[in-house]
């Protein structure tokens, strides 16, 4: 049956559906708006296993599949029609510690930021799996999915990912040295950042932008994949590559 043109009312204009009203039973939330929409949709849906369908209403979106408001409906009628594919997108998860215990905690599907207020550079080391890497003088840090390597990621000189691999980027924001460059790594690598330098206000870990945890000197920031992930809706066969070249065209 094709999808419905009448016009309804909608009782969650201009605010976001509270997740916990969602049926179980959902299949699939469709998210109108640009790709924050959906971002923020993902977290609020964490573990619920619900495929994300974005309907791209702004001005830029890498994740939304629909970009044109005359192609809704008959992307409704494929959706219907069972006619789709999923793609699967990993996610970050970040723990703070903080005097011998966890602060904070959160997800992200594109990225998690360590940064700063102020005028002041951030001064943290870097270790993977317990293992010492480096020391950072710089703006912050970013730890990217591949879903996220064309965001913040990509606006800081990281590198592209296929959005569906597995695998963590870590970008230097502004990093004060000349050899500085971003590090690949495989998905099961644990990353742990410990704040050094003076005790300073204006350090904060950010996620997708969105959540914001205060940082002091000798706090650590674990990040690692997480277990949750977020599904995706494809009703069309776009390359990544094609996807790429229309969106930097809009740029």
């Amino acid at each position: 049956m094709p999808a419905t043109r009448k016009r309804t009312s909608c009782r969650h204009a201009f605010r976001y559906t509270d997740s916990s009203t969602v049926p179980a039973r959902t299949e699939c939330v469709i998210c109108l708006g640009g790709d924050g929409t959906l971002i923020q949709a993902a977290r609020d849906l964490a573990g619920s296993n619900i495929p994300l369908l974005g309907v791209n209403m702004g001005t830029l979106g890498y994740l939304a599949q629909i970009g044109r408001e005359k192609d809704i409906f008959p992307a409704l009628d494929e959706l219907i029609a069972d006619h789709y594919g999923l793609e699967k997108r990993i996610m970050l998860k970040g723990t703070v510690s903080s005097g011998g215990s966890t602060a904070a905690k959160d997800i992200a599907l594109n990225d998690i930021v360590l940064s700063r207020f102020g005028l002041g550079m951030l001064r943290f080391n870097l270790y993977i799996d317990g293992e010492f890497l480096t020391d950072y003088s710089a703006d912050g840090l970013i730890a990217a999915t591949p879903t996220g390597s064309t965001a913040y990621n990509l606006s800081a000189g990281g590198p592209i990912a296929v959005p569906d691999s597995e695998m963590i980027l870590l970008t230097p924001i502004c990093p004060h040295t000349l050899n500085s460059r971003s590090v690949v790594l495989a998905p099961d690598r644990v990353i742990e950042l410990e704040i050094t330098g003076r005790e300073e206000p204006g350090k904060f870990l950010s996620f997708d932008g969105d959540t914001q945890v205060r940082l002091k000197t000798g706090d650590r920031v674990r990040i690692e994949k997480s277990e949750t992930v977020t599904m995706l809706i494809r009703l069309k066969k776009v390359s990544f590559l094609e996807n790429l070249r229309d969106r930097m065209r809009q740029i």
